[in-house]
């Protein structure tokens, strides 16, 4: 597992916020064959049309890819509650394909009972823009990325305020700032502390991070 830490400043106050982020390897792209995570590829299922059993299997192996990470990240950090970054587009326009990495993520929750189920805290209502599609030109409408996005397009649950958050995304992909936005959303919405994980953190951006377990 990889990690490194984020420093976000308040605007207001000036006060500074460590959030400590993971991630379970380095990911290279996804026709790449140096990709050691391709189960994300299947349960994204944007350019590839998966069968029921190719994005069920993909469940099962993210489950078993991430287990223990969570389990050292709550021995780290603490109990949590796991809120996933949303996708770009209101989620009740995506079909049951394309909802994998949700409910594989609801599994790993509930297989570890350090981890509380907050994965309905965040949910996009309005569309954004597809980054990693808009390479193609076929991103969709919406805007890109930008501080404040998640909180103009999404409904974030009251719950949130109070709760050490681990705040959990398929990619990470440096200076692309969704993901960046997402951990300032919780700290706004009044989380006590944010822990950050992704699956994959996109090596063509450079590496920053260090190997941690």
């Amino acid at each position: 597992m990889l990690q490194n830490t984020f420093v976000f400043v308040d605007e207001d106050s000036a006060r500074q916020f460590l959030v400590e982020s993971y991630f379970h390897d380095e990911y290279y792209g996804m026709s790449s064959p140096n990709n050691r995570v391709r189960f994300v590829n299947t349960l994204k299922n944007d350019r590839l049309r998966s069968s029921r059993e190719e994005i069920l299997n993909g469940e099962v192996q993210l489950v078993n890819a991430i287990r223990d990470d969570l389990a050292w990240i709550t021995r780290m950090h603490g109990a949590r509650t796991l809120v996933g970054v949303p996708r770009s587009k209101r989620e009740t326009s995506y079909p049951w394909a394309k909802m994998g990495l949700k409910r594989a993520l609801r599994r790993a929750v509930s297989e570890n009972p350090m981890l509380l189920d907050g994965l309905d805290f965040i949910v996009r209502h309005t569309d954004t823009l597809c980054t990693h599609r808009s390479y193609w030109g076929y991103g969709g409408a919406g805007e890109g990325p930008r501080p404040g996005l998640l909180a103009d397009t999404c409904r974030l649950s009251p719950r949130i305020a109070g709760r050490d958050i681990l705040l959990v995304d398929d990619i990470y992909t440096p200076n692309c700032g969704i993901d960046e936005d997402a951990i300032s959303a919780m700290l706004e919405a009044g989380a006590r502390s944010v822990v950050f994980y992704a699956i994959g953190y996109t090596v063509s951006r450079g590496r920053n991070f260090r190997r941690v377990a």
